[in-house]
């Protein structure tokens, strides 16, 4: 399935390690939103963990959006930056 994630965080620190997961299930289209394509349930739930042990609940937000095929065919954007990333088949 394929997830928008967006985080506003305000210690350098967290938002670091939170941008240093965030790369391993996607690509960064702004500074803190990521697009990640190819996450199933299980990558997802385990993505879910790690953020919410890093981040302060207090102060701290992540927000995660899914898009069905539709949804990311109809994503318009404006000025620089690479269209929605399609997902990507593996043959083994």
């Amino acid at each position: 399935m394929y997830y928008v994630v967006c985080f506003d965080i305000s210690d350098n620190r967290v938002r670091y390690r939170v941008v240093k997961v965030l790369k391993g299930c996607g690509r960064r289209v702004q500074k803190s939103v990521f697009e990640c394509p190819d996450l199933n349930e299980h990558r997802l739930l385990r993505l879910q963990k790690k953020l919410d042990d890093l981040i302060d609940h207090g102060s701290d937000s992540v927000r995660y959006y899914r898009l069905c095929r539709a949804c990311v065919a109809e994503v318009e954007w404006i000025g620089g930056g690479e269209p929605p990333a399609a997902e990507t088949y593996r043959i083994v």
